[in-house]
């Protein structure tokens, strides 16, 4: 078929990945250092002033977001697939090393205490995502250096957090905003003055080494993670599902309801936290002067109060709950860290059930024996592992429904976009589908944003891995979401309807589908306008508005299926 879409290449983005696969290759160490002009050259949305003396403090924050805390104490990083290859390799007893997580990248890491970073990589994405971070982190924690190099000599870092104005003056000195220093302050919290005498301290100069990025390593680190799923369900092999690619907590809350039977306990841990802006939002959905939902608002709460006494509390209870409603948790112990939730459909308590879907349900839903699969969702090429091993191993695919985050061109933070086109960047496949869902199934349930049907999506290589003219071919196109999940799912169903392997760089039709597909992206990014990405500020609270919206939808079509699915037999 003729493409729909013009040459989209950026020489700059190709030269930076030739590059990056190239050093790879080495069986040595690689450093960080001999990629910052290739990933400079870049001109990355993520990372505008790269070649630039000023610090990039967006750029900066986003990559901190996405490494281990521990980061500001490594020296090399290695990347592996599983625990077998890092002992093939002379990395003996990774488990034994603290395990590490970044707060906005899920990825299991392992420190040695001393200099050492052992990442388990899932599939290439994982590189592709991993490598530019370490070298904006790298060019922005570099440029901090330079600047705290002109301190006056005896300057202390002790006790900044508990003097304001000498904070201000070290931003007014470093040429920094407040703003920006108080976002190092929140993200550093307590560590802030011992990592920033880091950066003072040295220059930092990563070097990474990559053990093995072999399509079989992927093929079996994902088999061993199905494994332990199928040996907690053995019926998964005979049963219908659902699958859904979501987060580990909208479905869940939804199906379960158990915020909204505790309440009281909810809000008085609001009371006790002294958050003023949510009690503020409390008052003013009491006082009906916003429409944002209540139930919505408790399933935040619920997420907050995790690691204090109520939420130890809670999350027992909770367990107890699901258990009783035969809905099985499986956290991934290999490679991938990726939470898999098993929800059967007939065991629900639909009493306790989040109001919005209690229309959808039906007593015939008591006889189903179809199983919703929800797992949080994986980065990149992961999808395609992901779908194509669930798919393999399971009865029949109902229903495939995926929810996630992505970065718009032309609408506003909070925005759940629904795509019927995908150019996908990995397989360079223009995918056309029947989205299932239409904008009237989302706008009830949102309150902040708008929902954009007929839209047409980009599945990039990498959240760095894009530039102005990589986003204007493809913008002047119609093109305005953009992600890193769909190409790979696409690629994936069309080898579940096909006796072959999916094609490369041609137009793809899957309509007429032999099960349900769905496709809801919400806005997290606007990268074309300046400092509007992660780096620069969180959904927070407000996120749980377009993730539940997209949530609602998704089970309410599930429950809609399913009863005609019955009726049928």
């Amino acid at each position: 078929m003729e493409r729909t879409v013009p040459e989209v290449a950026s020489e700059e983005i190709d030269l930076f990945i030739r590059t990056t696969y190239s050093l790879m290759r080495a069986s040595n160490e690689v450093r960080v250092r001999s990629l910052e002009e290739a990933h400079a050259a870049m001109n990355s949305l993520l990372h505008p002033l790269a070649r630039s003396m000023i610090v990039d403090m967006s750029a900066f924050v986003y990559s901190v977001l996405r490494l281990p805390a521990v980061i500001s104490q490594v020296g090399l990083v290695v990347l592996g697939q599983s625990f077998e290859t890092f002992a093939e390799f002379g990395i003996e007893g990774i488990t034994e090393w603290a395990e590490v997580r970044a707060p906005a990248r899920r990825r299991r890491c392992y420190f040695n205490g001393k200099d050492t970073l052992a990442c388990l990589i899932a599939s290439r994405s994982d590189i592709d995502d991993l490598v530019p971070i370490l070298a904006a982190y790298q060019i922005e924690w570099n440029k901090l250096h330079r600047l705290l190099q002109r301190l006056p000599e005896g300057f202390e870092f002790s006790n900044l957090l508990n003097d304001p104005i000498r904070l201000a003056d070290l931003s007014t000195m470093l040429g920094l905003s407040l703003d920006d220093m108080n976002r190092l302050v929140s993200i550093w919290g307590e560590d802030f003055e011992q990592v920033l005498a880091k950066v003072a301290s040295r220059k930092a100069d990563f070097r990474i080494r990559l053990l093995d990025s072999s399509l079989s390593e992927y093929r079996q680190a994902i088999h061993r993670w199905w494994e332990q799923i199928s040996q907690t369900k053995p019926e998964l092999e005979f049963r219908p599902v659902y699958f859904v690619s979501s987060n580990p907590h909208s479905i869940i809350n939804l199906v379960t309801g158990f915020a909204l039977s505790h309440e009281e306990e909810l809000l008085a841990f609001l009371h006790d936290s002294k958050d003023q802006d949510l009690q503020e939002e409390w008052a003013k959905i009491q006082a009906e002067e916003v429409r944002a939902p209540r139930e919505n608002f408790f399933y935040y709460l619920l997420k907050k109060s995790a690691g204090t006494r109520l939420g130890d509390r809670l999350k027992e209870e909770k367990s107890k709950l699901e258990a009783a409603s035969f809905i099985s948790r499986i956290k991934g112990e290999h490679n991938f860290d990726l939470e898999t939730q098993l929800i059967p459909i007939a065991d629900l308590d639909f009493e306790k059930i989040d109001p919005r879907l209690r229309g959808d349900l039906h007593p015939s839903l008591a006889n189903s024996d179809a199983m919703i699969i929800n797992i949080d969702y994986p980065l990149g090429l992961a999808a395609y592992q992901v779908l194509t091993e669930i798919a393999d191993n399971v009865g029949k695919v109902l229903g495939i429904y995926i929810i996630g985050k992505a970065a718009t061109l032309n609408g506003v933070v909070g925005d759940v976009m629904l795509p019927n086109v995908v150019y996908d960047g990995q397989s360079l496949n223009t995918y056309l589908f029947a989205n299932c869902f239409k904008g009237q199934d989302v706008s009830p349930y949102l309150v902040f944003g708008t929902a954009l049907d007929n839209q047409k999506a980009v599945t990039v290589q990498g959240t760095f891995l894009q530039n102005h003219e990589y986003m204007d071919v493809f913008y002047r196109e119609g093109y305005t979401d953009i992600e890193m999940e769909a190409g790979p799912y696409l690629s994936a169903i069309y080898e579940l309807i096909r006796p072959k392997r999916h094609p490369v760089n041609e137009v793809v039709n899957l309509y007429e589908l032999p099960f349900d597909l769905g496709m809801l992206h919400y806005a997290s990014d606007k990268p074309l306008s300046k400092g509007m990405n992660l780096g620069a500020a969180s959904l927070s609270y407000f996120g749980m508005d377009p993730t539940y919206a997209c949530g609602v939808a998704v089970l309410k079509r599930i429950f809609r299926m399913e009863r005609e699915r019955l009726r049928a037999v």
